[in-house]
């Protein structure tokens, strides 16, 4: 496979170099994904970008989380199931509820496991799902706005994980703890 390069704010191109500062300035590091994205600047900023709007969606970080986690899940993409257990410890998601999402088995909350249905709808229909799961997600309590959210979260995750299944991104020591294997990987008919 081709090797990619992991970038620091020095080797980096100039366009992916502010980026990558800023990063470090608010992790404390610069994680092996963006230092591997960076070798496209307009992926950094894409992706960058779109994390920042998909922060600013009426979803909680736990409504959020579900759907980042449960496309790593589908994608297979270990890097990111370790990078968002992480996150979702730090902000405080319950434990249940990221456990399931890393064993992908039902949430107990009903309204949080109708999102991870619809989610995991979205992404195995390619976005064509049925009429009954748009049903049940918005009889749930969600509504169309959170249709189209599910939609910006599922986009935000094509473009890490890909990335992390064709660069082999290594995984930053402070996942390490939360390493996950697709072992248990349900196949998608």
């Amino acid at each position: 496979m081709t090797d990619f390069m992991t970038h620091t704010a020095a080797t980096a191109p100039d366009a992916s170099g502010p980026f990558l500062e800023k990063a470090a300035k608010a992790y404390g590091f610069i994680p092996n994904l963006l230092g591997t994205m960076a070798e496209a600047p307009a992926m950094l900023e894409g992706y960058l970008t779109l994390s920042g709007i998909f922060d600013k969606s009426d979803l909680s970080e736990t409504e959020r989380q579900i759907i980042l986690m449960t496309n790593n899940y589908l994608n297979g993409c270990t890097y990111c199931m370790a990078a968002h257990t992480t996150i979702s410890q730090m902000a405080g998601v319950s434990a249940d509820v990221i456990e399931a999402l890393r064993t992908d088995t039902p949430i107990s909350n009903p309204k949080l496991e109708a999102l991870r249905v619809f989610t995991a709808a979205i992404q195995e229909t390619r976005g064509w799902p049925s009429e009954q799961q748009l049903g049940a997600f918005l009889a749930a309590g969600y509504t169309r706005q959170s249709v189209l959210e599910v939609i910006v979260g599922t986009s935000l995750k094509v473009m890490s994980n890909y990335t992390n299944h064709i660069a082999s991104t290594e995984l930053d020591a402070p996942f390490i703890a939360n390493t996950w294997s697709p072992s248990s990987l349900k196949t998608v008919a």
